[in-house]
């Protein structure tokens, strides 16, 4: 079922936009939705090569996070289980997808799709363990079922 609060972007140079503002820590904090989360992370696996996402996202997220006035630590800001969660249902989501299909057509069929929806991680991990400092601080094993892979 699609998330009936999402909101699809007009077109690649948005979502381009949000990536490239991600990653020069230019983004407006208004502009830092939960579309924007995924679609900077489709962006980021499918077209930029040159970033490592497994090993740069956190500091990529975080960075960005405290260029806005952002705090990261147990209680607030970045969320590596539910970051990692969403990744895995990215990866997952692009495995699925024809390889020259528009970055608008491809984030936005993520966006409608279950993995785009905010409550997707919920699917892996019970609340009480997603909402611990553990999960946001480090990567816990999902105690609900693991993560899709990519095929």
């Amino acid at each position: 079922m699609t998330d009936p609060n999402f909101r699809p972007f007009a077109d690649d140079a948005a979502i381009r936009h949000v990536g490239e503002g991600l990653l020069a820590c230019t983004l407006p904090k208004a502009e830092w939705t939960h579309e924007a989360h995924l679609g900077a992370t489709l962006w980021l696996l499918r077209d930029r090569s040159d970033v490592d996402v497994d090993a740069e996202i956190a500091t990529i997220i975080t960075r960005y996070n405290e260029s806005v006035g952002g705090v990261n630590d147990a209680t607030q800001g970045y969320h590596e289980s539910i970051t990692r969660a969403f990744v895995a249902g990215v990866r997952a989501h692009l495995a699925t997808r024809p390889t020259a299909e528009p970055l608008v057509d491809a984030v936005n069929a993520l966006l409608a799709s279950p993995a785009g929806r905010r409550d997707w991680p919920l699917r892996f991990y019970s609340p009480a363990l997603l909402k611990s400092a553990s999960a946001r601080l480090t990567l816990v094993t999902p105690d609900l079922a693991p993560f899709p892979t990519a095929c």
